[in-house]
């Protein structure tokens, strides 16, 4: 009770008593060359508080408000720059490093000012730039970026609590994410193999100076991806002294030191624990998860032209059954009966090496990634005898990955080229039992594959008219040895062409078009029958798809942003489940795996819509606006194009936040999603004792694949921030309130088998049929998160 008085005390006294400056140090250099730039103008953003840097490019500005804040540097013959969002505390000299880009001509016709909401010349569409203070800031998030990005055009979110990367339409696992240059596999705990989702982020938003998310006009050096590419950049470890974070939040407790380590060194290392586990065991709910997670990077500087970045990413996930509960209801019974127990671990480490020369700089990245997944799961729980085990699973996909990358400017021209080779290994040991073709299957197979993987991309840009109009084209090309028809480099050709051209300095247009190619997963390459690689005599190929895209820009300030794009996106050759007879377009969003069975490379698809977005990064506020019309249709086994998964029609995202006074901060966040479609149980099936009894639980029927569609549902979520800036601590207090309001927000139904007063359950036909029940499903639940972060 004490403790209580003292921090409501803290919240109402005037923040006056508190009222302490920060300090920003920071480096001006050449965006290719790396050298420092002298005498550059310097300026907080919005204010008129700036100076000028030295011979060595350095500056400083003190007797700054704390918070979030950006910076602008101007210097003749250099494009006007702007720096990420970075936070400036007293309890440390933050640091920022800000890269000009030469400029060969004094512009007259079209000013270019530098601006939040960047567009590069490979990409002059469909690419958002996410600065810290949104992840911060955003409301329902919880600083989990993959929730963050559901309020950006495109970007579909759902009422089932999870961090699905579903993109324009396309399937979850259509993305790809980059950790400074190095490439992640995995992002999320308790992740579904085979696709991107998951609960829980593992990237710790501490570290995240800015994201670049990519819908399309996907840059040549960045493969793999059909739908979406994520591109995370991280803080560097203060110069000058060590510095500690604490957070408690309502799941998790976690940690994080930076600092200097040596005269040319910096770090930043943090780890997390949830206890969720704890909490949900006293809710009595039916699952009892734990994760961990750790995250590091280090970055040497050993002269002005060569640096090394070391990074890490971490994770360790346990998932348990809470068989202790007593009476469980239909949904605790629905849960329990499906849910395996899961083990799985993860790590991914990359060194990114950088020499400048006097035109360009060289990037060599090499890394690996190691993904660990074991689950378990007895028929009725009972693990009394091996003979109820109904799921043995065990899985591992290593990557050791290299890739080399030159960048060079030659006044408006622009070139980027390289290569990749990759080294993968995939393991998978599967005992398991399905219902394939009107009967009960033994699955049971070991793969130990070796894949190697090997790409060029090369990418030009050049601007003209005094940067009216920007042209980029770019070729990429990937093959590995899988198979005789993905081991030709020819086959697979990649080509991309984007253009923008500046009608007026307020309004342009812009334009991209690609085909881009897309492995098919290891679950999938890696699948076994008869001891045989079943996918490889079905000569499996890469899934490619074709964008087209278009739109308008209007720029009325720096600070405001006004857009509207179409777009189209054409599939082909995605894989095509031979026993459920759909595309795997329409899977990936629940937990498990997603690929392990016999496929053939022959689906078509297509989404195409439209997309809006306002968004206004004011000095007391921000806003983000954004509606997208999406049709997501592929083709069912006799070529008829039918309504995909994530065929929503309307996503509508409304994200506000304003800064109040004392250090207050108040957003609110607004989401309507369209009806998703969804394919019915099949009862008849399901009702037979053998089949019930190889998953636990209910199948769906796809002969009636999405033939219904679930009511639209809205919610909203809101989150109330409180910031202490004392003389050498940082406090800050948050509640966050995910589904707050919720209408709607549907989910299938359960299907239960019915027992009888001793707890038996019924049957018919001779015992040959369970006696099946369905319920609603409940969802709406309102979830808190109320979290302390400290920084001293």
């Amino acid at each position: 009770m004490k403790t209580i008085k003292i921090i409501l005390l803290l919240i109402f006294i005037p923040a006056a008593l508190f009222a302490q400056k920060a300090t920003l140090k920071g480096k001006i250099v050449d965006a290719v060359s790396n050298e420092p730039l002298p005498f550059v103008n310097v300026i907080v953003s919005g204010t008129n508080t700036g100076t000028t840097t030295d011979l060595d490019g350095n500056f400083t500005l003190t007797g700054l408000a704390p918070g979030f804040i950006r910076i602008e540097a101007s210097f003749v013959g250099y494009k006007q720059a702007i720096s990420p969002e970075i936070e400036v505390t007293v309890v440390k000299v933050n640091s920022i490093e800000i890269k000009m880009e030469e400029q060969k001509e004094q512009i007259e016709e079209v000013v270019v000012r530098a601006s939040p909401f960047r567009k590069t010349e490979e990409s002059p569409v469909s690419l958002r730039t996410i600065g810290i203070g949104e992840i911060e800031k955003s409301p329902g998030a919880n600083r989990d970026i993959s929730k963050v990005i559901q309020s950006f055009p495109g970007v579909q979110s759902t009422p089932a609590f999870r961090n699905d990367i579903i993109i324009r339409g396309g399937g979850p696992s259509e993305s790809r994410f980059y950790l400074d240059g190095v490439e992640v596999p995995f992002i999320n705990h308790f992740a579904t193999q085979g696709a991107s989702g998951g609960p829980v982020g593992i990237i710790n938003a501490d570290f995240i100076r800015e994201v670049n998310y990519y819908s399309g006009a996907f840059p040549a050096n960045r493969g793999n991806a059909l739908s979406g590419v994520l591109e995370f950049y991280q803080v560097d470890g203060n110069p000058d002294k060590l510095n500690f974070q604490f957070t408690l939040g309502a799941s998790e407790i976690a940690g994080t030191v930076d600092g200097p380590a040596g005269e040319k060194t910096t770090f930043i290392v943090s780890a997390r624990r949830s206890y969720l586990q704890f909490l949900f065991s006293a809710l009595e709910l039916p699952f009892l998860p734990t994760f961990n997670d750790i995250q590091f990077k280090v970055r040497t500087r050993f002269d002005q032209k060569n640096e090394l970045t070391l990074v890490g990413l971490g994770a360790y996930d346990m998932n348990n059954l809470n068989l202790d509960i007593e009476n469980p209801d239909e949904q605790q019974q629905y849960i329990l009966s499906q849910l395996p127990e899961n083990d799985q671990w993860s790590y991914s480490v990359g060194a990114v090496y950088k020499h400048f020369a006097e035109r360009s700089f060289h990037t060599f990245v090499a890394s690996r990634s190691h993904f660990n997944n074991i689950a378990i799961k007895y028929l009725d729980n009972d693990y009394s005898s091996e003979n109820n085990k109904i799921l043995d699973y065990s899985s591992g996909e290593l990557e050791n990955k290299l890739r080399y990358e030159n960048t060079a400017r030659f006044g408006d021209f622009k070139l980027n080229a390289g290569a990749n080779l990759d080294f993968a290994s995939y393991t998978n040991a599967t005992r398991q039992q399905r219902f394939y073709n009107g009967e009960v299957t033994n699955v049971d197979y070991n793969t130990d594959l070796n894949l190697v993987k090997w790409g060029l991309f090369v990418q030009a840009s050049k601007n003209f008219f005094n940067e009216r109009l920007t042209l980029s084209a770019g070729l990429r090309t990937d093959a590995n040895n899988y198979s005789k028809s993905m081991s030709s480099l020819f086959k697979q050709l990649s080509p991309r062409l984007s253009a923008s051209y500046a009608i007026t300095p307020q309004w342009s247009l812009n334009f991209n078009t690609g085909r881009y190619y897309q492995l098919p997963s290891y679950t999938t390459l890696g699948y076994k029958e008869n001891n045989v690689l079943i996918n490889k005599e079905n000569e499996l190929k890469y899934i490619s798809v074709d964008h087209l895209i278009g739109g308008f820009e209007y720029r009325p300030s720096s600070t405001v942003l006004f857009s509207l794009e179409g777009f189209w996106k054409g599939y082909k050759n995605y894989p095509f489940s031979v026993n459920d007879s759909i595309s795997l377009a329409n899977k990936g969003a629940d937990f498990g795996v997603i690929g392990d069975e016999q496929v053939l490379s022959v689906s078509e698809g297509r989404a195409y819509g439209t997309e809006f977005q306002t968004r206004i990064n004011g000095k007391k506020g921000n806003l983000n606006l954004s509606y997208t019309l999406v049709r997501s249709e592929f083709g069912d086994a006799q070529g008829n194009y039918l309504p995909s998964t994530w065929d929503s029609k309307h996503l509508l995202a409304l994200t506000g936040t304003r800064e109040l006074k004392n250090d207050w901060r108040i957003g609110g966040r607004w989401r309507f999603v369209g009806g998703l479609p969804y394919t019915p149980w099949d009862l008849g099936k399901n009702a037979y004792v053998d089949v019930w009894n190889l998953s636990g639980g209910p199948s769906l029927d796809f002969s009636k694949l999405n033939s219904l569609r679930f009511s639209a549902f809205h919610q909203l979520d809101l989150r109330v921030d409180k910031a202490f800036y004392l003389n050498k601590i940082t406090a800050k207090f948050y509640i966050d309130i995910q589904n707050l309001y919720n209408f709607q927000a549907e989910q299938q139904e359960i299907v239960v088998r019915k027992q009888d007063d001793n707890g038996n359950y019924l049957t018919t036909d001779n015992g040959t049929k369970y006696v099946l029940e369905t319920y609603p499903n409940s969802t709406g639940t309102v979830l808190p998160t109320i979290g302390i972060i400290l920084v001293f």
